[in-house]
């Protein structure tokens, strides 16, 4: 019904963050464009696992259900997630770091400003 749809959205999501690390020059928009590429893998994990008319991944309901969705997705997602926020947490603080080094949060000054 929805077809290629949440592979469209991905996509987006992923060229949208991309576009934010390589041509955004303030450390805080190139940090969030690295957020939204860490989103963008775990919508497709989680596009990936979908079944249309599964249930969930219950064991006690092996024999009853017909089809499930797939848990390895799911498990991988959630890792994914633990993942980017330490990741997230790091690069923040880095950028904390260097605002007050440096005074500033353009990758530009930074460069520049070597010593």
């Amino acid at each position: 019904m929805i077809g290629n749809l949440p592979y469209l959205v991905v996509g987006i999501i992923f060229l949208l963050g991309l576009y934010a690390v390589l041509f955004e020059k303030n450390l805080i928009k190139i940090a969030i464009g690295v957020s939204l590429i860490e989103a963008s893998a775990n919508l497709l994990l989680i596009v990936l696992g979908y079944r249309t008319g599964g249930s969930i991944p219950v064991f006690t309901l092996a024999g009853k259900v017909g089809k499930m969705v797939l848990p390895v997705p799911q498990a991988l997602t959630l890792t994914a997630i633990v993942i980017g926020l330490a990741t997230s947490a790091l690069m923040l603080s880095l950028i904390m770091m260097l605002y007050k080094h440096y005074g500033t949060l353009d990758v530009r000054e930074i460069r520049r400003l070597r010593g």
